[in-house]
């Protein structure tokens, strides 16, 4: 058991953070977060932090203003009540799309969020599988980056071993060439299966025209690797392109799941994807009720950094087993 620290969740993120701490051999802290009718929100810690090191665990996803406005408003409460450090724990980083100027007049939204934060007093970040990995320069505090890659390959192999699929029969599947570098590590992680990009172009946000698939795919366990899934539309005209062109079988890997505007519906429906894969660093309840969506936990990754931190221990030697 870890001591002298206090481990929060407001309010996007209560399941994962129950599961760190349990982890940690410690209880969660309680916070207060309220919603006024006007708009404007508060957020309170319910016990004494002066002294203490304090861990917040909050992903910044729907609604994504909402969630940033509960960690500053907290985050400025604790440091006036004398906390010794805070360590914010983002498992999904909202606006990380926002990571570029693409058209005239756009901000860098994922740059302000993080000079917000940054601002606001925290004295260290961890996030889970950023958008690019350039966001963490964003920060002007330091900033770990984990990746879900061997918790993916883990579950992959004992599914694959389950269904008697030999590793050469598997090809990892990059929906576009961002994603490049995400489907040669969870390549790496599963030995002798191959590497195919589906090249594409986006005419507008939500929606790709798939142009060119390069790598062999006919008779292969195809798996498509990215970080988030939102509409999923892009992902499903990915799957059903392998499929057409002569996939085995499809899964999905994603580490985020936004899910919006009835993406699961659309998964459930499919009768080309035989599994999607995700994590918990957005909380879904209605997922445990699927009979295609799985989802695996960061818990143990992130509770085991924790005790990297408080133990003085590098994180690099902590955690080579998640990158």
């Amino acid at each position: 058991m870890i001591k002298d620290i206090l481990v929060f969740s407001l309010s996007s993120n209560t399941h994962l953070t129950d599961k760190v701490c349990d982890l940690l051999g410690i209880n969660r802290s309680e916070a207060e977060v309220l919603h006024f009718a006007d708009g404007e929100c508060l957020a309170t810690s319910k016990v004494d932090v002066r002294g203490k090191k304090i861990y917040i665990i909050q992903s910044t996803c729907s609604p994504v203003n909402d969630r940033i406005m509960e960690l500053l408003i907290f985050i400025d409460g604790i440091k006036r009540a004398n906390c010794k450090e805070i360590t914010l724990i983002i498992p999904y980083y909202g606006y990380a799309r926002q990571d570029r100027i693409a058209h005239r007049n756009e901000p860098i939204s994922a740059r302000m969020v993080a000079d917000l934060f940054s601002n606001a007093g925290v004295t260290r970040v961890l996030t889970v599988e950023l958008h690019t990995p350039q966001i963490q320069g964003f920060f002007s505090v330091p900033l770990d980056n984990l990746t879900p890659t061997s918790i993916f390959a883990k579950y992959l192999l004992n599914k694959f071993k389950t269904l008697h699929i030999s590793t050469n029969e598997v090809a990892i599947v990059a929906p576009d060439h961002g994603a490049m570098y995400r489907a040669r590590d969870l390549s790496n992680a599963i030995a002798n299966s191959s590497i195919v990009i589906i090249d594409k172009r986006r005419p507008r946000p939500n929606v790709a025209e798939i142009t060119n698939i390069i790598g062999e795919i006919k008779d292969k366990v195809c798996v498509m690797v990215d970080d988030i899934i939102d509409t999923g539309g892009t992902i499903l005209a990915g799957a059903r392109t392998l499929k057409d062109k002569g996939a085995r079988s499809v899964y999905i890997c994603a580490s985020h799941a936004l899910f919006s505007h009835n993406a699961l519906g659309r998964f459930e429906e499919s009768d080309f994807i035989d599994e999607v894969l995700v994590t918990d660093t957005i909380e879904h309840p209605e997922f445990y009720n699927s009979q295609k969506v799985k989802v695996v936990s960061v818990s143990e990754m992130i509770a085991d950094v924790i005790k990297s931190h408080e133990s003085h221990e590098t994180i690099k030697d902590k955690y080579t087993r998640f990158q």
